[in-house]
């Protein structure tokens, strides 16, 4: 006898997701969660995203996807943008290209330009700036995943991360989402 299988669907989620926003569904502090702005039963976060940073979160039931987006050989490549205090030398831009060694090990090649500002939406609370302190922003593209790569790095190279912005993963991008939206891909 021929064992039935259920059919179900992949249901893909993409979530601009706001700063101050934990990536997960309970918070034991009551904190902002996934849950005060999603309500679809069985997704998952493909990936986690730092509740001090903001913008493109995939959610997902597909378990394979799910991996392939998270697994460091899938290499799926993010892309960030990247507002730093200070405006970074062509040492620290061709540093962050090549790689830089953190306490857990040497990163990646990273693909790095300065951008001039997104139009992104304002945070809440605002970034603190330094009166007379000029900040830049970069486009950084990663394919892996160590934890708070991106802020490390820059702060390795003298230019610390004021605020970070998930543009990109994979094929998808934050593109007509609005920040604490999100739209369904079936």
């Amino acid at each position: 006898m021929k064992k039935q299988t259920k059919s179900t669907s992949s249901t893909i989620v993409l979530f601009n997701k706001p700063f101050n926003v934990l990536t997960q569904f309970t918070d034991a502090d009551n904190r902002q969660t996934l849950k005060d702005f999603i309500d679809i039963p069985n997704i998952y976060a493909a990936g986690r995203l730092d509740r001090d940073s903001e913008g493109l979160l995939v959610l997902t039931n597909d378990g394979k996807l799910q991996h392939k987006l998270t697994h460091p050989k899938a290499k799926t490549s993010k892309t960030y943008w990247v507002q730093v205090e200070g405006i970074p030398d062509d040492r620290a831009i061709k540093a962050l290209q090549g790689g830089v060694e953190l306490k857990d090990g040497l990163t990646q090649p990273a693909k790095v330009k300065i951008i001039d500002e997104p139009a992104v939406w304002p945070r809440n609370p605002p970034v603190r700036f330094r009166k007379h302190i000029p900040t830049t922003w970069l486009s950084m593209t990663i394919s892996e995943g160590k934890n708070r790569q991106v802020r490390r790095m820059t702060a390795h190279v003298g230019y610390p991360t004021l605020r970070l912005v998930r543009y990109r993963v994979g094929n998808w991008t934050i593109d007509g989402i609005k920040n604490g939206e999100y739209v369904t891909l079936s």
